[in-house]
């Protein structure tokens, strides 16, 4: 089965991006052959920042989106929303990538569930 999680809120301040995390890498624990697309648009790009520091005892979203790849999932980003924030390409988490509109109608196309969070 395919999912694809579409994320809007930033990786910190509210718990959607945390919640959608934790259930895609649930997905991928449970359901080893599910193909997993996180998106991320929105506020949300700030999630793949690499070199996240988190205090001691605060989740990091950085680790949690390594957790998602690791089970062979895609993060995708949406190039205007980093470009709106002034996020470079060099400065996304290794394994993330910057994508489109049209690539995101591809994947919700493609998709047997789509979440939005």
């Amino acid at each position: 089965m395919k999912f694809l999680l579409l994320l809007n809120d930033p990786p910190y301040g509210t718990e959607r991006t945390y919640n959608a995390l934790r259930l895609a890498h649930a997905l991928v624990k449970r359901e080893p052959d599910a193909a997993i697309v996180v998106f991320l648009m929105a506020a949300a790009v700030l999630s793949a920042k690499a070199g996240q520091k988190t205090p001691e005892g605060f989740y990091s979203i950085e680790r949690m989106l390594k957790r998602v790849m690791a089970g062979k999932g895609q993060v995708l980003l949406c190039g205007t929303c980093m470009d709106a924030r002034g996020i470079a390409d060099s400065e996304v988490m290794e394994g993330a990538s910057r994508s489109t509109m049209d690539a995101l109608a591809a994947e919700t196309l493609a998709a047997e569930k789509v979440l939005v969070f």
